[in-house]
């Protein structure tokens, strides 16, 4: 089979870890008898000091003729304070709306090797971690009208909508029961019905949902109890399906569970192609062009394409499984490393995770 991959190289460290990801889609070619062809697309940062834009005219056209888009990072402080068309934040909201992106899928996962880099108590780290964040990515206040004015006696005010419709509710949450049936059969919706009226039109959806997936066991969870058992004990979640502006946070505070943000990949995806694949780290300008980042979230994310646009499980697994390998090893970046342990590049440590492939 040969598939067409968009690779949006974005900013700061994106070009650096997109190459070997792409190098180790290689490596997957080789092994299983694939090819690959790649479409150049810019977007971002780079993109606003090219052409003036960060998401410049035909972005979305491009993407849509490839069967999956992997993106590096896009953002830094270099294109703050610039319009909301020049911010590379914008381009980010707009390919996914363009792209019809409504669920993000961010597994938080404690490598085997990584046992110790983990911060939270070694019984708890040693019961092991395996959860995946289901967040819907084009609703809620994200996305939600916004309003500044003035008023006469406490200055400027300003608004922001958070909206929510039942169709929205109910596409993200059968994307969770349905990912709940192929793991561990477990689903904690996460909403602050105590407070917002959102969140009480979010859990009466999620409970009509439930009934028509009894082999799958269902919670509610509010948002702040959540933040606190992802500290306390992680290891009891298996998906757990949340709005936009939660999801965003509980999601960052997941990863750091894991030992470092530099290992974990995400899917953001539709009901069709193409998906879009990208390392939830940022674009760390400050190490950029050093060789020093983490590929392997990016190269984790090159697994989930393969997992979840071309329904490839066995080579996802093999990457999955080179990964392990390579950290089993002892091999680790900088932003993993301890006392005494080896640490390699960017370059080394994606041609080690070939080689093991």
């Amino acid at each position: 089979m040969n598939y067409k991959i968009a690779l949006i190289r974005g900013d700061g460290i994106g070009p650096e870890v997109v190459e070997q990801a792409v190098l180790v889609m290689k490596a997957i070619g080789k092994k299983f008898g694939h090819t690959f062809t790649y479409e150049e697309i810019l977007m971002g940062g780079c993109a606003t000091d090219q052409v003036g834009k960060s998401y410049p005219d035909g972005t979305a056209e491009r993407c849509k003729a490839c069967d999956a888009v992997l993106l590096g990072a896009v953002g830094g402080p270099k294109w703050e304070g610039l319009s909301a068309q020049q911010r590379p934040e914008a381009a980010l909201l707009a390919i996914r709306r363009d792209l019809g992106l409504y669920a993000n899928l961010r597994p938080a996962t404690l490598r085997p090797a990584l046992t110790d880099a983990c911060p939270l108590k070694k019984e708890t780290a040693e019961k092991g971690i395996d959860l995946m964040m289901v967040r819907e990515l084009t609703g809620g206040i994200y996305f939600g009208k916004r309003d500044r004015y003035d008023t006469q006696d406490r200055g400027v005010e300003c608004t922001d909508l958070m909206a929510y419709s039942e169709k929205e509710i109910e596409r993200i949450g059968r994307r969770a029961f349905e990912l709940a049936r192929l793991r561990r059969h477990k689903v904690a919706s996460v909403d602050k019905a105590n407070v917002l009226e959102t969140s009480r039109l979010w859990r009466s959806v999620m409970h009509r949902l439930a009934e028509e997936y009894p082999d799958v066991a269902y919670s509610d969870v509010l948002v702040d109890n959540c933040a606190m058992q992802l500290v306390r004990d992680p290891g009891q979640f298996d998906v757990l399906v949340t709005e936009n502006m939660f999801g965003d946070i509980l999601s960052d505070e997941a990863s750091m569970v894991t030992g470092s943000i530099g290992l974990l990949p995400s899917a953001s995806i539709g009901d069709s192609a193409p998906g879009l694949y990208e390392p939830i780290h940022g674009s760390a300008p400050d190490i950029a062009g050093q060789d020093k980042a983490n590929p392997i979230a990016t190269i984790l994310s090159v697994a989930m394409m393969f997992r979840y646009s071309f329904q490839l499980p066995d080579e996802a697994t093999a990457i999955e499984a080179a990964v392990d390998g390579v950290l089993g090893e002892g091999w680790r970046t900088a932003d993993m490393a301890r006392m005494g342990e080896s640490v390699v590049g960017t370059c080394q440590m994606g041609k080690l995770i070939c080689q093991k492939l």
